[in-house]
């Protein structure tokens, strides 16, 4: 196996602490000052299909933003499928799983000055397989950067779990990077936890602040998650959602909550409301493209001549078999994820990093 090319093992606490955004983030600043980087996640649960291969969702990400050039399956070789473990524990076939690994690894790092391995969760995450990321970071010699939400009691003890499965590895801990910390707490947040971690023997190479724009969901994620269909106005899926309301009052009361980037969720037989955010729409000034979107719950449809209307407007407009309380909770607890073509996002994930990351430190220390 490869032993020569630098690599970094990017970890995290848990799943959504922003380890995925941090590796996109980093992946475009370590090109920039070393040349071509390859990438790798080793092990895969969330994949889709790409010519017939279970692809992980994060490694397709990387690459077609950045064309890596390395055979997508070499980018991510183990893709855990629903009966994965079960099939594992029936005959185990860890041999096997390994040269695959260290074979994928050799090609992500073929040509290459640089190799960043992705995770997937925190540091025990495989365990059950014989693959944790603490054991894959061993088996690929890399030292590992941890990545944790934003707070200092919670991701301090988490950190110190994590680096407590990592050090039995005898793999080393280079930092960590703490995400997602409220801005108006910041100062507050990065002082107490580099003052804690020190304690742990950890250095904190990075803080950044919680970006809306980061959390915001498009029209075209939240149409998946409440399993509906665009009835009007597909071509703006890509829009974001910066606020949600339910519209169950009176249409004169609901009208006062229609602000630009809202969503409204509404029962498809409330044609008084979906009236009323037709007209709120057209009333709004163009540049703010008005409301973001509107959704008809409990599968029903307005009359054909209020759908007639809905046509010849530019409101996008979902329709979903959830009623109103359950399209909420489903929009409430998804999980928001970076997808290829957010560029918005990317750009603004690339920027974070280079302002609220030492990256000259973390090169540093993992002698790159």
């Amino acid at each position: 196996m490869n032993t020569v090319t630098p690599r970094l093992f990017i970890a995290a606490t848990k799943q959504n602490d922003g380890k995925t955004t941090s590796a996109l983030g980093l992946f475009s600043v370590f090109k920039k000052r070393l040349g071509r980087i390859g990438f790798i996640k080793p092990v895969g649960q969330r994949f889709v299909d790409v010519d017939g291969k279970r692809i992980d969702e994060d490694s397709l990400l990387i690459d077609r933003t950045f064309g890596v050039q390395t055979p997508i399956e070499d980018m991510s070789p183990i893709a855990v499928e629903p009966d994965f473990t079960r099939r594992y524990i029936d005959n185990a076939n860890n041999d096997f799983l390994v040269r695959r690994l260290q074979n994928s690894f050799d090609r992500a790092c073929w040509e290459k000055e640089f190799c960043l391995i992705e995770g997937t969760g925190h540091a025990g995450v495989g365990s059950v397989f014989d693959l944790s990321n603490a054991r894959v970071a061993k088996l690929l010699g890399s030292k590992v950067l941890l990545v944790t939400k934003g707070g200092i009691g919670r991701p301090i003890d988490e950190l110190a779990l994590n680096k407590a499965l990592f050090d039995k590895e005898g793999v080393e801990v280079a930092g960590v990077i703490i995400n997602k910390i409220l801005p108006e707490k910041y100062e507050f947040v990065k002082d107490f936890c580099q003052r804690g971690l020190a304690r742990l023997g950890i250095e904190l190479l990075g803080a950044m602040p919680e970006e809306p724009v980061l959390s915001s969901p498009t029209l075209n994620e939240i149409c998946k998650q409440v399993r509906g269909r665009f009835v009007n106005s597909r071509s703006e899926a890509h829009r974001k959602v910066e606020r949600i309301i339910i519209g169950a009052m009176n249409s004169s009361h609901v009208m006062e909550e229609f602000t630009p980037g809202t969503l409204v969720i509404t029962p498809g037989d409330r044609e008084d409301i979906i009236l009323a955010a037709l007209s709120t729409t057209a009333l709004m000034e163009p540049e703010s493209k008005g409301l973001v979107g509107l959704i008809l719950s409990g599968d029903l449809l307005p009359h054909p001549t209020v759908l007639n209307l809905i046509a010849q407007s530019a409101l996008p407009v979902i329709a979903s078999p959830l009623d109103s309380y359950s399209v909420a909770s489903a929009i409430h607890t998804m999980i928001v994820k970076t997808l290829p073509g957010d560029y918005e996002k990317i750009e603004r994930i690339q920027s974070m990093v280079e302002q609220y990351i030492d990256v000259d430190r973390l090169l540093e220390k993992i002698g790159a």
